[in-house]
């Protein structure tokens, strides 16, 4: 029950991240933003498996995680697909 805690909470970073770059409402349930938050809860659930113990470091923890899970999954792409086409 404790790892959902986690992936909601990467999907409040998630939804943070998406808040930032949204210029309009609409921008808030388009598919890009959408794949954020499922990469954001994905993110959060990844730290539960991490940090299995919840307080409030842990907490705050999985909100950045969920924030900037979907730029650190792009970094590592990139970073495979380079070493792939050399």
């Amino acid at each position: 029950m404790i790892e959902l805690l986690f992936a909601f909470h990467g999907l409040i970073g998630a939804f943070l991240a998406t808040l930032f770059w949204s210029e309009k409402a609409s921008d808030l349930k388009s598919y890009k933003a959408i794949r954020n938050y499922l990469i954001g809860a994905i993110a959060g659930y990844i730290y539960f498996w991490l940090h299995s113990e919840y307080n409030f470091p842990n907490a705050l923890m999985t909100i950045v995680f969920g924030y900037f899970g979907k730029d650190i999954l792009e970094s590592l792409f990139e970073r495979f697909r380079k070493k792939i086409e050399s």
